[in-house]
């Protein structure tokens, strides 16, 4: 009754400064409706109180629809899966990158999934202040209506066939199990690095050192994932804070087939003499059909299209590969994993589906080992080094926790 009553007194109060106020001009309206929106939004009239609550939860489920849409990434209903514990992909990309993977993978090379993912809508960014009749503001709301979404989210990672179509591509010559991956398991480790080391904490190298963009031949240092490897250490740097160290040396001249296994003894020498990092990034550049041009836009600006690629330690002819075990399997598909949720959060669109493949590529050295393919050859060096600017901010939102 009380609250009624200073309704009441309140729109008495309205009817008799609002003529007033619409006499002070375009600017004076603007400022004085901000402060009054604001201080008199808690005590609307009953009939205007129901309609603003509507507006307003209207205006949250739109943010949830547009969250799940960011963070599913399906770009379509859900297929009917099947319920078999096991999983191989039986219709794959046509085989493109001209990519040998040394002694970890004498002979083959990963397979590409098709860029026809059609762009997410992006997720609402403005902040609503106007409140609600129980002093709840609509932020609030909206926080809370999240935590439902994440919670439905992760139901829905939970199942097996639900993660591995809307998440990632298995190649032809791996398989995986259900019992291979628990998202709840992956996305529950924690990721942060200490941020005082007394050393660099994130090492960035290059097994295919040679890979290049824009049609610049191989070994073209100023053209090459080399440069867009520099730039983000720069930023990784200079804008995030973490020490880096940027390893140049060169394991694929002259002998692209066993660049994996030449840049092993380096890698191991790296991490015993700077026992201080923690993450080991593994920076490429895919290949892809001509006619298919991986690019995106973001803040205005064209980026590559960057995936994420994870080995088994299993493939369908040799089944476990018992001497190439990597002990850190779980740790390395947690980053990769939460890494993609994250882009696809804050950067619909800007990552393909992770790519699992049959062998391990050096992944077993480090815990957060994260090996990223940017774009392909058809891209500019400038898309590649935009890449750079989302991509670090998504390592510096996971390393962060």
């Amino acid at each position: 009754m009380i609250r009624r009553l200073i309704s009441l007194f309140m729109a008495c109060i309205m009817s008799f400064f609002l003529p007033q106020i619409s006499t002070n001009g375009a600017h004076g309206v603007s400022f004085l409706s901000k402060e009054l929106v604001t201080s008199v939004a808690p005590v609307l009239s009953y009939n205007e109180e129901t309609i603003a609550k509507k507006e307003q939860l209207a205006a949250g489920a739109e943010y949830e629809n547009q969250r799940a849409l960011g963070l599913s990434r399906s770009g379509g209903e859900q297929e009917q899966a099947g319920q078999a514990d096991s999983r191989n992909a039986t219709e794959q990309p046509e085989n493109t990158k001209a990519d040998s993977f040394g002694l970890d993978d004498p002979k083959e090379s990963p397979s590409q999934e098709a860029d026809s993912q059609s762009q997410d809508e992006e997720k609402s960014t403005q902040t609503f202040q106007i409140l609600w009749p129980d002093d709840t503001t609509v932020e609030e709301q909206v926080h809370n209506d999240t935590a439902v979404t994440d919670a439905k989210l992760l139901e829905k990672l939970n199942d097996f066939d639900y993660l591995i179509q809307n998440y990632y591509i298995v190649d032809s010559s791996t398989t995986i199990r259900s019992s291979d991956i628990s998202a709840a398991e992956l996305l529950a480790k924690n990721l942060t690095v200490q941020r005082d080391a007394d050393g660099p904490q994130i090492l960035i190298y290059h097994t295919h050192s040679q890979e290049t963009y824009g049609g610049a031949p191989e070994g073209d240092d100023e053209n090459s994932v080399v440069a867009v490897g520099e730039f983000l250490a720069k930023l990784l740097t200079e804008k995030y804070g973490f020490s880096v160290l940027h390893h140049t040396g060169e394991y694929d001249v002259n002998d692209r087939d066993h660049a994996y296994s030449n840049a092993a003894p380096s890698l191991k020498k790296l991490l015993e003499e700077n026992p201080t990092i923690e993450v080991v990034i593994d920076l490429h550049r895919d290949s892809v059909p001509d006619e298919s041009h991986l690019v995106t836009t973001i803040d205005g600006k064209k980026c590559a299209k960057i995936m994420f690629f994870n080995g088994l330690c299993r493939t369908t002819a040799r089944g476990e590969l018992t001497k190439m075990q990597n002990p850190y399997l779980q740790d390395n598909l947690a980053f990769s994993l939460q890494m993609q949720l994250a882009a696809a959060e804050r950067y619909p669109d800007f990552t393909r589906k992770i790519y699992l493949k049959g062998y391990r590529y050096n992944m077993h050295m480090c815990p957060k080992s994260l090996l990223v393919e940017v774009g392909a050859q058809n891209n500019s060096l400038e898309e590649a080094m935009n890449a750079m600017e989302p991509l670090a901010d998504l390592l510096a939102d996971v390393l962060q926790n």
